[in-house]
C-alpha cells in the first residue's frame, strides 16, 4: 500500500515537475511574426556576409534564407526594408507579389526571409521612388541622377519578432 501511494506521490510530482517546465519555456519563447506566402524555416538561415560571399562572381537569381538586421522600412506601406553590409552600405529586400510588413518595424529587428538574391541594375527614376518612399528630401531625391548596379534581394517570406505591446 505504501509502494501505491509513493507511487502516485511521485507520478503527480513529476508530471508537475513537467507541466512547469514546459510553461517555463513557453514564456521564454519569442512570439514571432510572419509575412508572404513561403513560411522560412530559420534554422537553414545565412548573415549578410555568408551571402556576400556566395553571390560573388555568380549570376541569375540564387536561393537562400537570410538571417539580417533590418536598416530601414518603406515608411508608405511597408513594401520593402533594407539591410546593411558589413561596408556600412545597404541593399534593398523587395517583397515578391508586393506583400507587406507593417510600415512601424523597428529599425534593428533581427529578421529571416526567405528569397532569391540576385544582381541588378536599378534604373534612376526607381531609385528616386525609393528615396521618397523612405522619406527622403526633394533635394537629396535630386541628387540621384545614375543607375545603380547592385546585390538585390526578392523575399517571398519574412519572420521577425513580434514587438512588445506598450
Amino acid at each position: 500500500m505504501k509502494r501505491i501511494i509513493f507511487i502516485g506521490v511521485l507520478a503527480s510530482s513529476l508530471g508537475l515537475m513537467f507541466s512547469c517546465s514546459s510553461a517555463e519555456k513557453k514564456s521564454a519563447e519569442k512570439e514571432m511574426a510572419s509575412y508572404g506566402p513561403t513560411k522560412v524555416d530559420e534554422k537553414k538561415a545565412i548573415s549578410v556576409n555568408e551571402l556576400l560571399s556566395k553571390m560573388e562572381g555568380k549570376t541569375g537569381e540564387n536561393e537562400f534564407t537570410l538571417d539580417a538586421q533590418i536598416a530601414e522600412v518603406c515608411s508608405k506601406a511597408g513594401c520593402w526594408i533594407n539591410i546593411k553590409k558589413p561596408d556600412g552600405k545597404t541593399f534593398m529586400v523587395r517583397f515578391k507579389d508586393h506583400f507587406t510588413i507593417p510600415p512601424k518595424t523597428t529599425v534593428g529587428t533581427q529578421a529571416y526571409m526567405h528569397g532569391v538574391a540576385y544582381w541588378d541594375t536599378i534604373p534612376v527614376d526607381l531609385l528616386q521612388h525609393f528615396a521618397e518612399d523612405a522619406g527622403k528630401s526633394p533635394e537629396e531625391i535630386a541628387k540621384i541622377t545614375e543607375p545603380s548596379f547592385e546585390l538585390a534581394f526578392e523575399a517571398d517570406g519574412i519572420t521577425f519578432e513580434k514587438p512588445m505591446k506598450k
